[in-house]
């Protein structure tokens, strides 16, 4: 299962009431994918981080961090670190970061019709013209 399928199945699992969501579960889902990140698409780490920072725990900075700054260059780009500067200052809005409601519209917005590229191939490496 690639990890854009991964995202479209916990997707489907979760939904988005977050009130339903286990707080738990996703911090143990999101450290497992640290220590054993799967290689591919980053869609996966960011849908936890996601779901992490939309529970709204300002105690999971430092997971988030973990998560952005320790897997690798492209789940640093992917993981939204407007995200954690909302959980450090307690959702509220500043030059850099907008409102915490905002940010968490958008999560859903983005992901709520979310699917897999169902070529079931994930692109591996820079895409390299043919005629080179």
């Amino acid at each position: 299962m690639t990890n854009e399928e991964r995202a479209e199945a916990l997707i489907r699992a979760l939904g988005f009431d977050f009130a339903a969501i286990s707080k738990e579960r996703i911090q143990a889902l999101l450290q497992r994918e640290i220590e054993d990140f799967q290689e591919g698409s980053s869609e996966y780490i960011r849908l936890l981080c996601g779901y992490l920072f939309c529970l709204g725990d300002a105690a999971d900075v430092s997971l988030l961090e973990k998560a952005k700054y320790g897997v690798n260059f492209d789940v640093g780009c992917m993981v939204d670190g407007e995200w954690i500067d909302s959980l450090k200052n307690g959702g509220r809005e500043t030059e850099l970061v907008r409102p915490r409601k905002e940010l968490v519209q958008d999560f859903v917005s983005y992901y709520q019709d979310y699917q897999a590229d169902d070529s079931g191939c994930e692109r591996q490496g820079p895409i390299v013209p043919l005629d080179i």
